[in-house]
Order: C-alpha cells, then sequence, then structure tokens
C-alpha cells in the first residue's frame, strides 16, 4: 500500500556541473548542454546527490541536493521527495547516519590528469569526525589512446619514500598504472591512492562523501594538498579488489547482463540489448540507471511515459506500478543496486 499520495515514476535530475582545472567540455558528447562558454572547464556532472554538507578539500563546504526535473515532482528536491514517501521511493534502502541517500552518482571529464589523492580510510574516518569513506567504481566511457588511470602505490614503497617522492617531484613511477578503454570498470575502496589519467570520461558510481585528501597535483600550483592526512590514510601497495570487480555474466530473459562490481555499498550491472524490447517492469528495491547508449521509454500508473537516452541517469522507485519498459535495439545502460537492501530485478 502507497504510503503517500506522490505520484511514483522514474525520476530524471537536474544536473550538477562542476567546474574544475582538470575538466573539459566532453560531456557535450552526451549531449549536454554545459554551462559557460568553451573556456568553462566542466570536470564533473553530479548526477544524483544528497548531501547535507560537502567538504572544502572537495572544492565545496554547503549541501548539495539533486533537484527533480521531470513530472508532477519537478522542481522538488529528492530528499524532500523521500521525506515525504519513504517507503515508496526507497523500500527496505536505510539512508545514511545523517540522513542522506546512500550514494553519489557522477560523470567525470578528465581532459587533464586528476590530482593524485586518496579518500579517508576506516581507521581516519573512524577517529575523524569531518571525514567520511568514499569508495567509488569508474566505469570507462571513452579514452584516448593510451590513456591509463591509477589504481594503488607499486608494492614495497613505504611512506617514507613516498613522502620523499612528492618532495622531489617523482611520484608518477611509484603508482600502478592501469590502461583503460571503453568498458572497463575499476573499483577503488577508500584508502586506494589513485588519479584519473587525461584523455578518460566515466560514470563515477561513490558513497556519499568528498571528503578528498590531494597528494600530488602534476605541477599545478594555487590548490591546497594534504599531505599528512593523505599519508596517514594511503593503503600502500595494490588495492585488494578481485572480491569485488567479478566481471561475469549473469542469466538475464532480455537482455544480456555483465555484473562489474559488488561491495558492501553498492553493486554494478551492465545490461545490454542486441534487439528492440518490450518488457514488465517492476522492482522491490531502489534502482539506478546511467544510460550508456541507445534510447528507450519507461511507461506506469504514475506516468504515460518517462523517455531516456544516452547519457540520462533515472531512478526508478519500488513503489512505481504497471511499469511497462520499451528498448532499442543497441541499448545499454548501468544498472545499481544495493545490496543492503533486498535483492530485486528484471533478469
Amino acid at each position: 500500500m502507497a504510503d503517500s499520495n506522490l505520484p511514483i515514476y522514474p525520476l530524471t535530475f537536474k544536473p550538477i556541473y562542476k567546474e574544475k582545472v582538470w575538466g573539459g567540455r566532453t560531456l557535450e558528447k552526451l549531449g549536454r548542454s554545459l554551462p559557460g562558454g568553451q573556456d568553462s572547464m566542466i570536470g564533473e556532472s553530479w548526477e544524483l546527490a544528497d548531501l547535507a554538507q560537502t567538504s572544502a578539500s572537495g572544492g565545496g563546504g554547503g549541501a548539495e541536493r539533486s533537484v527533480i526535473a521531470n513530472g508532477p515532482l519537478a522542481g522538488r528536491t529528492f530528499a524532500d521527495v523521500i521525506g515525504e514517501g519513504r517507503s515508496d521511493i526507497l523500500g527496505g534502502l536505510t539512508l545514511t547516519p545523517d540522513g542522506g541517500f546512500p550514494i553519489l552518482l557522477k560523470f567525470l571529464d578528465a581532459r587533464q590528469h586528476l590530482s593524485v589523492q586518496v579518500h579517508p580510510s576506516p581507521a581516519y574516518a573512524d577517529e575523524h569526525d569531518d571525514a567520511f569513506l568514499k569508495s567509488e567504481a569508474w566505469y570507462i566511457l571513452a579514452a584516448d589512446p593510451g590513456a591509463v588511470i591509477y589504481k594503488g602505490v607499486k608494492p614495497g614503497v613505504t611512506p617514507e619514500q613516498f613522502r620523499e617522492a612528492i618532495e622531489q617531484d617523482r611520484v608518477e613511477p611509484l603508482l600502478i598504472t592501469v590502461p583503460v578503454k571503453p568498458g572497463d570498470c575499476h573499483y577503488l575502496p577508500s584508502g586506494t591512492c589513485h588519479a584519473l589519467g587525461e584523455g578518460v570520461l566515466v560514470a563515477e558510481v561513490q558513497t556519499p562523501s568528498d571528503t578528498t585528501f590531494r597528494v600530488y597535483d602534476w605541477g599545478r600550483t594555487g590548490r591546497e594538498l594534504h599531505v599528512d592526512q593523505a599519508i596517514e590514510c594511503i593503503d600502500f601497495g595494490p588495492p585488494d579488489v578481485s572480491q569485488y570487480e567479478p566481471n561475469t555474466k549473469v542469466q538475464g530473459e532480455f537482455a544480456d547482463i555483465t555484473r562489474l562490481v559488488t561491495c558492501e555499498y553498492f553493486r554494478i550491472d551492465r545490461f545490454a540489448v542486441d534487439t528492440a524490447q518490450e518488457q514488465a517492469l517492476s522492482y522491490s528495491q531502489p534502482v539506478v540507471w546511467m544510460v550508456l547508449e541507445g534510447n528507450g521509454s519507461i511507461a506506469c500508473d504514475g506516468a504515460s511515459g518517462v523517455s531516456f537516452g544516452r547519457g540520462q541517469t533515472l531512478y526508478i522507485p519500488p513503489g512505481m506500478r504497471d511499469g511497462k519498459l520499451g528498448v532499442d535495439a543497441g541499448t545499454a545502460w548501468l544498472e545499481v543496486t544495493f545490496p543492503q537492501a533486498q535483492d530485486a530485478g528484471i533478469a
């Protein structure tokens, strides 16, 4: 039974764009109309955000809450709608201790190297009330020839050696360099020293924190480094992510499904449809789609049809009734679900 009079239907959100020194205009290739002129370097599009407070180290300081872009709930914040219709919107999913939605979704455009950085380790977060874990996954949407990411510190490097390398401007040789191509997915648990390399466009799924400690910024000036905090947090050595990155096929009735990441905070599956499909759509727990290719629409008793295409993000609430999905041939999307809630799916 519905717990409110809210219309329940798939939600889209107004992107929250972030200008970054390392950003560019590649998000225009996803059909985005970016703010500013061609000299405005947009590094991030926050697709679904519900943070009561952002970190000054991440370039913020205030709240960031997504605003609904479609249907009768347009103009309201996601947080407000959750408050009015919690079980219809969240099902059994619990919020964060401060009452926020438990993931943050972004697109990132790295036209230059991002700073080498780390997010708080569990031990550091336990000891500092203003620091929050940030485990994340990057799905590579596009990559220039030769593009790489940096994922961990090479085996045998000590904190003392790493600090000396920072002082001598030779950090890159100590990092694990990973070549990337479209379709790759990488999980980076909190405490992993990492950076996106130049020429990479990614979809990012992460826990809702932007506490970031920069340890090296490729010679750029004007941005604060946090060397002491970073070295305290870095898990020295390669991240042990084998249990989190299964990259396995999952049986599906109408789509090819590849399980990309499963961790305690979120699960990411890639769905791909070869031929046009129509399918009943029903979930008992919330699901988020980040559309990679193609087009489709979802109809339900709360909306005659919510259309979607490449580069769009949709939140599908469990309270949706009589859902019907139609997709064109060649449509693909990332489906983000929540292991901490009861499993549900359409496969």
